[in-house]
C-alpha cells in the first residue's frame, strides 16, 4: 500500500480521497526541515502547499519518495532540478484556484480605480473627503495582460465583460488563440505604451524576472495602474516605488512580493499602493478544489502510473497508462539493449513509432527509451530523471512519428548515432501485450528481452552453434532461449540467447575466442 504524507494544512477532503483510493496517509504539519528529513523516507508521496520547503537535503533523505504534489500553482518551494535528478515527479494543480486568482486581480483593479482602501480608512477616521477620492472608470479602458495562459484568459474574459479593451503579451499566445479569447496580441513595448491597467499572469523564470523593470515601467503610459497577483519578482519593487512617488504610475496593487512573508517593503506606506498577503488563491472554493485535485493526481500516479500536471515529466492520463504500459516496457528494453551494446559511443538518439504506436502519446514512450538507455550509466534511473541525465550527457533526442504501417501493425525503432555510424534496434508487441525484439543493427531476429542474455556477432558457418553450446555447457551455464538471425548465408550472423546464470568475464572471453566470433557481450534486463 502506498504511503503519503500531507505536511501542510489542507482541506480534509484530500486525506479522505487518499484513504478511499486505498492509500495510507499521515497528516503531520508544522514540521521543521530537520524533523521532515527524519521521517520522509517512510513515504512514497508528499502533499504540500507553500509552507513545506522540499529542498535538496529533504530529497536526499527521501529514499522512497516518488511524487511531490503541490496543492496550488507555484512551486518555488520545491527544488525541481534536484527532484528530477532524484527521479521524483513534481505535480501542481494549476486549475484549482484559477478563477479565485483571476477574481482577486479584478478586485484589486477596482480597488485601484476607485481608491477604495484609502477612502475606507479616511471615512472610518471620521473624515468625509468626497472630493479627495476622484476615481476612474474601467469601461473603455485598455487592460494589458502580461501572460495570457489559464488565469490570464479568465481575467481577459471578465475584463471584456466590463467593456474593457484587452491587449496581451505572451510569447506562447498564438494568433488563433488570441482571436478566440477576444484580445489583441501585441509586443511588450506596445502593451506598455497603450495599457491603462496592467495585470501580470506569468510564472517567475529567468526571462520574466523583473519584467516590469525601471526601464519598462518608464515605457508605460503616464497614469498606468499595475496589478500583480502572480509571483513576487515579476515587478522591480524599488522601481515601482519610485514611479509611484513621481506620479508616473497612478496606483499599484501587489498580492505577491519578492520576499514572503513580506514583513517590510519599500512600497509599504506609499500613497496609492495596495497590498494583500498572497490572497490570490484564498477562497474556500479554491482550497477545496486544489486539495481534491492534488489527492486525485497523486493517487492516479501511485496506483496506476497516471501523470497529470507534472512539471518534470510528460503527462500520462490514468486512462492512457494501461494502454501505454506494454509499449513503455518494450521501449525501455530497446533503450537498455542499445545502451548496453553501444554505451559511451552514443552521441544522439532517435525514437520512431509507426502503426498503432503512432496513434499514442509518444512522450512516455520516449521517456521509457531514455530510462532504459540511461540505466547503463546509473542504478537509479526512471522516466523522470532519464531526460535530465540524457541532457547532462549532451545527448540529442529526436522523436519521429510515421503514419505508415510496415511489416508489423505496431513498431518502435530506436536509432543511436555513434562515430561508427547510425545503429538501430526495433521491436513490436505480440498479441498487443508481449514486447518482442524484431531487428538488431539491420539483422532480423525475433527475441524476448528478459533476464540475463548473451549477444554474439559471428560469421555464419557450420558447427558454430554446437561449439557455442559446448562452451556454455562446460561452464555449467544452461540455455533458456536461443534466437538467431543473419544478413545472408555465410555472412554476418547475430545470436541472442538467454541463460539461467550470470556470464562472468572468463566465460565471455572463451566465447569471444571461438572461431568466427566478432563480438560477444553479456546483457541484463
Amino acid at each position: 500500500m502506498p504511503k503519503v504524507l500531507i505536511s501542510d494544512q489542507m482541506d480534509p477532503l484530500a486525506a479522505q480521497i487518499f484513504r478511499q483510493r486505498g492509500i495510507q496517509v499521515d497528516e503531520i504539519t508544522g514540521k521543521t526541515k530537520e524533523e521532515l528529513i527524519a521521517i520522509i523516507s517512510d513515504y512514497d508521496g508528499l502533499a504540500i502547499r507553500s509552507a513545506t520547503k522540499v529542498t535538496k537535503d529533504v530529497l536526499a533523505a527521501a529514499t522512497n519518495l516518488k511524487v511531490v504534489g503541490r496543492a496550488g500553482i507555484g512551486v518555488d518551494n520545491v527544488d525541481i532540478p534536484a527532484a528530477s535528478a532524484k527521479g521524483v515527479v513534481v505535480m501542481n494543480t494549476p486549475f484549482g484556484n484559477s478563477i479565485t486568482t483571476a477574481e482577486h486581480a479584478i478586485a484589486l483593479m477596482f480597488a485601484l480605480a476607485r481608491d477604495l482602501p484609502e477612502a475606507d480608512r479616511s471615512t472610518q477616521a471620521g473624515k468625509w473627503e468626497k472630493n479627495r477620492f476622484m476615481g476612474v472608470e474601467v469601461t473603455s479602458k485598455t487592460l494589458g495582460l502580461i501572460g495570457a495562459g489559464n488565469i490570464g484568459s479568465i481575467v481577459a474574459d471578465r475584463a471584456l465583460g466590463l467593456k474593457m479593451k484587452v491587449v496581451a503579451y505572451d510569447p506562447f499566445l498564438t494568433p488563433e488563440r488570441a482571436v478566440e479569447m477576444g484580445v489583441e496580441k501585441v509586443t511588450l513595448d506596445e502593451l506598455l505604451a497603450r495599457a491603462d491597467f496592467i495585470t501580470l499572469h506569468t510564472p517567475l523564470t529567468d526571462s520574466t524576472r523583473n519584467i516590469l523593470s525601471a526601464e519598462n515601467i518608464a515605457k508605460c503610459k503616464k497614469g498606468v495602474r499595475i496589478i500583480n497577483c502572480a509571483r513576487g519578482g515579476l515587478v522591480d519593487e524599488a522601481a515601482l516605488k519610485a514611479a509611484l512617488d513621481s506620479g508616473h504610475v497612478a496606483g499599484a496593487a501587489l498580492d505577491v512580493f519578492v520576499t514572503e512573508p513580506a514583513k517590510e517593503s519599500p512600497l509599504f506606506g506609499t500613497p496609492n499602493f495596495i497590498s494583500t498577503p498572497h490572497l490570490g488563491a484564498s477562497t474556500n472554493e479554491a482550497q477545496v478544489n486544489v486539495a481534491i485535485q492534488v489527492a486525485e493526481q497523486m493517487s492516479d500516479f501511485l496506483l496506476s502510473g497516471g501523470v497529470t500536471n507534472a512539471l518534470n515529466m510528460p503527462s500520462l492520463s490514468a486512462e492512457e497508462a494501461p494502454k501505454l504500459k506494454p509499449y513503455m516496457a518494450l521501449a525501455e528494453r530497446l533503450g537498455a539493449l542499445v545502451g548496453q551494446l553501444e554505451g559511451d559511443a552514443i552521441k544522439a538518439v532517435a525514437i520512431e513509432v509507426e502503426g498503432a504506436a503512432a496513434e499514442l502519446n509518444q512522450k512516455p514512450i520516449t521517456g521509457a527509451v531514455l530510462a532504459g538507455l540511461m540505466g547503463v550509466y546509473s542504478d537509479t534511473v526512471n522516466m523522470v530523471n532519464a531526460p535530465f541525465l540524457a541532457k547532462e550527457r549532451g545527448l540529442d533526442v529526436r522523436e519521429v512519428r510515421h503514419d505508415r504501417e510496415g511489416d508489423y501493425s505496431t513498431l518502435i525503432r530506436v536509432t543511436v548515432k555513434t562515430a561508427a555510424g547510425d545503429k538501430s534496434v526495433a521491436g513490436t508487441l505480440f498479441a498487443n501485450a508481449e514486447p518482442r525484439l524484431v531487428e538488431i543493427f539491420g539483422v532480423k531476429v525475433e527475441a524476448d528481452l528478459a533476464g540475463t542474455m548473451v549477444y554474439i556477432v559471428n560469421v555464419d558457418a557450420p558447427g558454430f552453434i554446437g561449439r557455442l553450446g559446448s562452451t556454455l555447457g562446460e561452464a555449467g551455464v544452461n540455455i533458456g532461449t536461443f534466437h538467431l538471425g543473419r544478413r545472408s548465408a555465410g555472412g554476418e550472423a547475430v545470436v541472442l540467447l538467454s541463460v539461467d546464470t550470470s556470464v562472468d568475464d572468463a566465460l565471455k572471453a572463451k566465447i569471444a575466442q571461438l572461431p568466427g566470433v566478432k563480438a560477444a557481450k553479456a546483457l541484463a534486463f
